[in-house]
């Protein structure tokens, strides 16, 4: 939205519309110690709107875009190609004038792609239902914790040390304020996951066990024992994908057993956006849908029997009193929900699988080639379209010098976690449809030199 500054009549004519007569007045209740009285230190005073144009793309300049330079960042954000027609259909009027549908009987073409968007996340997910989506990935996790402990009665969630350390975040900050007791622990550079430990882990007090899919280190495992020795248990597996193109090749987590699959959307429809705004998937089995959180969009038909949308089940505060809620960030991310549901009703389920193994291929023509590189050690025995190299200095120094020879080369594990001095050397690469096979040369030529 540009910015359209306001004229002195224009002002005065809104004071006298509220009774005001200066702008003054508006801040009467805010104590005068507590009120600017001059120029922010450190900021200049107002400019042109053709000198601040001129200021923000010089410092625009100093970012090195994605797309002007070979790109393998990843780590739960991926780059991948959004068609044009994409931006073009979220803009028609029947989606821009009911981005949420308050009113339903007036939002019949955003709730008929929320009922889409349904079925296709329940699909790919391999769940029996799916809600409206989440605000992003990070809480959706989150979201899945809580309803494991409203279902089973318990405080107790097992972190897989390959969940996204972002995630595992989100979840500590949440569980000061519910009591909930989180295990967790920091991932080590080796081609195993934890699954094993997992299992050994689960005792009569676990409410569920999250475990990603692929992990944080790209690795890949068979989620059916896991699902078994936590029902076992009586506890819930929920297991969280952040990138959803990968399900284009791998077995869904919830044909493997697990009860609850959240995710993050942002991979389908959405570009990266410097982080945001993105969207979260969550999935569950038929029988916890009313513990789910959000809500639910479904079919019907209205009293002359044509076939009508309505919201179907609505557990947010916003729709219900607040003790009855299942949660109060659970708004759906509307429209990059449509985003998703229009690339994924463009590429079809043949062409998601087709996408998926363009992704997979050259991820392994990569990790091949890297893996040529002196001083570099490719650690997955299996992984989708990111895998973790081990190299011989801290990856957060190499990070940085890539990037001043103009590759964005991976996410060093020590970024990630800075409080696992022994993952330092860990180095996460992701690989796309959008890279070629001259950006795969670029980053083993750069680090060649790096290594050296």
């Amino acid at each position: 939205m540009r910015y359209l500054p306001l004229t002195d009549t224009d002002r005065q004519a809104m004071l006298a519309t509220i009774g005001a007569a200066s702008i003054d007045d508006l801040f009467v209740d805010v104590p005068a110690e507590a009120r600017l009285s001059g120029q922010i230190e450190g900021l200049p005073d107002h400019a042109s709107e053709l000198a601040v144009e001129r200021h923000m793309s010089k410092l625009a300049r100093q970012n090195l875009s994605a797309g002007e330079a070979p790109f393998f960042l990843g780590a739960g954000a991926y780059k991948h190609h959004v068609p044009a027609s994409v931006d073009h259909l979220i803009q028609r009027g029947e989606f821009l004038t009911a981005y949420t549908p308050y009113q339903p009987e007036i939002a019949q073409g955003t709730l008929q792609v929320l009922f889409e968007f349904q079925t296709q996340v329940a699909r790919l997910l391999g769940c029996d239902v799916a809600n409206a989506s989440m605000y992003d990935g990070s809480t959706a996790c989150w979201e899945a914790i809580g309803m494991a402990r409203r279902i089973t009665k318990r405080g107790k969630a097992i972190l897989s040390s390959g969940l996204h350390p972002h995630y595992v975040s989100v979840a500590r900050t949440m569980a000061k304020f519910t009591g909930d007791l989180l295990a967790h622990e920091a991932p080590t550079l080796t081609a195993q996951t934890d699954i094993d430990a997992l299992i050994a882990s689960i005792d009569k007090d676990v409410s569920c066990v999250v475990v990603q899919y692929p992990d944080i280190l790209g690795r890949i495992a068979d989620l059916t024992p896991l699902a078994d020795a936590a029902h076992a248990a009586g506890a819930l597996l929920v297991a969280v994908v952040t990138e959803p193109v990968a399900l284009g090749a791998l077995v869904p987590p919830g044909e493997m057993g697990a009860d609850i699959v959240v995710g993050e959307g942002q991979s389908i429809g959405v570009g990266l956006q410097f982080g945001g705004p993105y969207l979260g998937l969550f999935a569950c089995k038929q029988k916890y849908v009313r513990q789910m959180p959000g809500r639910l969009c479904g079919e019907t038909v209205d009293a002359a029997g044509k076939r009508g949308f309505v919201l179907t089940l609505s557990t947010r505060e916003q729709h219900i009193r607040r003790e009855k809620a299942t949660s109060n960030i659970c708004t759906n991310s509307g429209l990059c929900a449509l985003a998703f549901s229009i690339h994924m009703t463009l590429l079809g389920e043949r062409g998601l699988r087709e996408l998926a193994s363009l992704n997979h291929g050259l991820a392994v023509q990569a990790a091949d080639r890297l893996a040529q590189v002196p001083g570099v050690t490719l650690l997955n025995d299996s992984f989708f379209n990111e895998f973790t190299l081990v190299l011989t200095r801290d990856a957060r120094d190499v990070v940085r010098s890539l990037a001043d020879k103009g590759v964005l080369g991976g996410v060093s594990l020590g970024r990630l976690f800075p409080d696992a001095p022994a993952i330092g050397k860990g180095l996460v690469v992701a690989v796309t449809e959008t890279v070629t096979a001259e950006d795969i040369e670029a980053l083993a030529t750069a680090l060649e030199e790096e290594l050296a």
